[in-house]
Parts: structure tokens; C-alpha cells; sequence
């Protein structure tokens, strides 16, 4: 079991690293009183959870003593877990407290660089135990992204990290409005107009048969592989975890059926973890 607890300056950015690791696949939980940390993963452990994240911080309260016991806990138990901290400068603290009007935790009194100063040194203590400490003061969100994505993914997943949603569709019923990526593949003779074809549909044999022969069909999956090649590991780069690719032929039957199963096919071969969707295909 892998645990992970984000913990840090409030205003650091622990909410958004929660968002990241939850897209990555673990299951997370942001304000755990510390002392559930250590039932939580106990629960976690009996369900065959092996990849959690937790936000554990000063909006517990009582914090600091509970959090060292339950840590000391965890280590006597040798149950792995890793602390991973966020700070940032008071300046920029500062600067998002008064941008989003929240109101730090520890400020009682309107005294926001106070709050602020006080939590950094009882934080100091629980800083020196963190495994890794990450300083979000310069970072714009996509970079904070870009950042999570540096330390905790590894070369050998990349792929894992970035989920595929595959649709296929016909533009006379409308594209998907929630579509990362749009192809058109209405240039391709249409089986429509076969009458042993007509009826059948792109899952069919015979269909792709029919549609994969032509030259420029070739040329178009040729070039669409290579592109998203390319496209693909700049967008796990960039921190996106989901993509959703839609091809549409005129009535959702046909041609962007059989393109969406051989995109599939190209997908799965590269190690993406891919789902498949025929939204027209019974219209």
C-alpha cells in the first residue's frame, strides 16, 4: 500500500495536488482529522485499496500531537507512507488569500500575515519529516501540474497516466460537445451506398474491410497514429489525465464506427487505457 499525505501552508495548493492524485487513480480524502489516518488505512487495506492520498492539515485543530502519533504509528507497524509538503512564500500566500477572500484558518483577528507566520513555524517541525517538500510560490497551475507530474510519475507508466475516451459519432445528430478531439472521416466512400453493407455497421468485418481498402484510407490512419503519437505525451505533460476523441462520419453507422475500433486497437498497443463509445449507432 502506497499512502500518501499532503499536508503544508494553507493556501499552498494541497487542494489541487488532492485533484491530481485523484486523476492518477488514488483514492483520496482532503481534511482527515489525523487521527483517522491510521483506521483509514487499515479500512483501505481490508478493501484492497492500494493507492490513497489524504489531506491532512491545520483545519484539524488539533493537529500537530495526534498527527506525530499517528505517524509513529504507521512507522511502528511498518506500513509505508510519505509526507508531502507544500509551502510557499508569505507574499504570495498572502496575495491568494486576498484574491479568492478566503479566511486563513489560524486568523482570528483580520491579521492574515500573523496567521500566516504562526503556521509556518508550527509547521516547521512537521516540514523536516516530509519526504518531499514543494515550493508552489512561482507556479501557475499548469505548472504546479507539470511539477506533480515530474515527481510522481514514473517513466514506465507514462501511458497509464493519461485515460482515452474513444467516440464514435455522425455529424447529422451533432458532434459531442465534450470532446477533446474532433476527426471527420466523411471523406471516406461511404458503405452506405453498398446494399449488402447498408445495414450492417462499422463493429462488422465486411464493413471494415470495405472501408480500409481504399489508398487515402491508409494514409489517413498513417498520419492520425503519427499525430497523436506525437500529441499524446505532451498532453500527459501538460497534467491532463483524461482525453476524449470523437470521429463522425454523416450518420454514426459506418465509417467513424470501424475508425474509432482501429484507433482502439493502435491505442491499446501503446499501453493507453482506452474506453470505447458508438453514441449513434442504434439512431
Amino acid at each position: 500500500m502506497k499512502l500518501i499525505i499532503i499536508t503544508g501552508m494553507s493556501g499552498a495548493g494541497k487542494s489541487l495536488a488532492l485533484d491530481f492524485f485523484e486523476d492518477k487513480g488514488y483514492y483520496c480524502v482532503d481534511n482527515l482529522p489525523p487521527a483517522l489516518i491510521e483506521p483509514f488505512a487499515d479500512l483501505c487495506l481490508q478493501s484492497n485499496y492500494n493507492r490513497l492520498a489524504v489531506v491532512s492539515d491545520i483545519r484539524g485543530r488539533e493537529f500537530f500531537d495526534v498527527l506525530s502519533s499517528s505517524l509513529n504509528s504507521l512507522d511502528e507497524r511498518e506500513l509505508y507512507y510519505e509526507i508531502f509538503f507544500l509551502n510557499a512564500s508569505n507574499e504570495t500566500l498572502v496575495s491568494r488569500f486576498k484574491e479568492t477572500r478566503r479566511k486563513h484558518p489560524l486568523d482570528e483577528e483580520g491579521r492574515l500575515l500573523e496567521a500566516i507566520k504562526k503556521e509556518r513555524s508550527l509547521l516547521e517541525e512537521l516540514k523536516g519529516r516530509a519526504s518531499k517538500v514543494l515550493d508552489t510560490s512561482r507556479f501557475s497551475v499548469q505548472e504546479f501540474n507539470q511539477e506533480l507530474n515530474r515527481l510522481y510519475s514514473s517513466a514506465r507508466d507514462d501511458s497509464l497516466d493519461l485515460s482515452i475516451s474513444l467516440t464514435s459519432f455522425g455529424f447529422k445528430h451533432g458532434a459531442p460537445m465534450d470532446a477533446d478531439l474532433v476527426f471527420d472521416v466523411r471523406f471516406l466512400p461511404n458503405p452506405y451506398y453498398v446494399d449488402s453493407l447498408r445495414e450492417k455497421t462499422g463493429r462488422e468485418r465486411e464493413v471494415q474491410k470495405y472501408i480500409f481498402k481504399w489508398p487515402k484510407a491508409e494514409k489517413f490512419y498513417d498520419r492520425l497514429f503519427s499525430f497523436l503519437k506525437f500529441l499524446l505525451p505532451e498532453y500527459r505533460r501538460e497534467g491532463k489525465s483524461h482525453l476524449m476523441i470523437a470521429i463522425g462520419c454523416t450518420g454514426g453507422h459506418h465509417r467513424s464506427v470501424a475508425s474509432v475500433l482501429r484507433l482502439e486497437n493502435y491505442l491499446t498497443s501503446q499501453g493507453y487505457r482506452v474506453s470505447v463509445q458508438h453514441r449513434d449507432i442504434d439512431k
